[in-house]
């Protein structure tokens, strides 16, 4: 994409904000992902704090923020800061990243990474429990909105994560139901003297992206190519990382990841009233795969002007 088409992009993101707070949407999430070949999105942080600044009402998450390519100091700052201009209304899940490119970017050790994160969630943590304190300097300052400090969730895939959420007292945000992740989580913040907290298994059943159209065979012609680019680079980026997550696809086709019926849907209205009767939620990625902003905005309103009111009709 040329420069002036990611910056439409990112603008577009910021007013759909807007848009979807003014509309009583209940969570906006963030991503980061390095050396994208469509740019997208290195510095959640920064978009996050544009969106809190245009927003009231809805929840920002950042999940995942790669802790080991951070500064744990900065990012504490960072992180305190954005809690102010917010309110509150941002959260965090941390991770560790899955892909050898982003280390090399950073001139991090990959095969070194669980240790990186290990040690940089517990500078994290102490950084942002002394600023909370009061205590001695030097510390940073100031203390966070949210008393205590921002909400922190670890997220992943493996055994590995549920454990280091465990044994740090984070409540735990997996990429999907595994078995044994829940078991490792509990045992995990036991040993270590927590009470096991939130411990979140979304099924693979559940979809991540969701467009609306009266008539989905021409909803899919419409954004079925931006759908394809978001999940053809995804799985690539997965190939060799062996891990299950919701949102993978093996689809490389249209017709293929439309047959699916997997992490990417379009919809009528009566499937969207369906899935959020289902899941008590309609997760919408309206510039998914650099969908125009133009044609973005078309699917966003639908959910507003037709699919609310007739899920308020029903009851919902």
């Amino acid at each position: 994409m040329a420069p002036a088409e990611i910056a439409r992009e990112y603008r577009a993101a910021i007013d759909m904000a807007q848009w979807a707070d003014e509309r009583g949407a209940l969570n906006i999430g963030l991503s980061e992902h390095h050396c994208s070949e469509d740019g997208y999105l290195p510095s959640p942080l920064i978009l996050a704090a544009a969106m809190a600044a245009v927003t009231r009402n809805v929840q920002i998450i950042v999940a995942a923020a790669l802790l080991p390519m951070y500064d744990a100091v900065r990012l504490a700052e960072e992180m305190i800061v954005l809690d102010h201009v917010s309110q509150g209304r941002v959260s965090y899940v941390l991770g560790i990243g899955y892909r050898p490119v982003e280390y090399e970017l950073y001139n991090l050790d990959y095969q070194e990474r669980g240790a990186i994160a290990d040690r940089k969630l517990e500078q994290l943590l102490d950084v942002l429990r002394r600023a909370s304190e009061a205590t001695a300097m030097p510390r940073v300052t100031p203390a966070s909105f949210t008393p205590g400090r921002p909400r922190i969730m670890w997220g992943g895939a493996t055994k590995a994560a549920a454990r280091r959420a465990g044994r740090n007292g984070l409540p735990f945000f997996a990429q999907t139901n595994t078995p044994g992740l829940a078991e490792s989580y509990a045992a995990a913040a036991r040993e270590a003297g927590f009470e096991p907290g939130q411990c979140l298994l979304p099924s693979p059943e559940m979809p991540s992206i969701v467009f609306v159209h009266p008539d989905p065979e021409v909803g899919w012609q419409e954004v079925g190519p931006y759908l394809l680019a978001d999940a053809t680079a995804y799985a690539e980026w997965n190939k060799d990382a062996n891990r299950p997550t919701v949102s993978l696809s093996k689809g490389r086709t249209v017709d293929e990841l439309r047959a699916e019926g997997g992490a990417h849907r379009v919809v009528d209205v009566e499937g969207a009233i369906a899935l959020v009767k289902r899941w008590g939620r309609l997760p919408l990625h309206p510039l998914c795969g650099g969908c125009p902003p133009d044609l973005a905005w078309t699917y966003l309103r639908r959910v507003a002007d037709e699919v609310m009111p007739a899920l308020a009709r029903q009851g919902g």
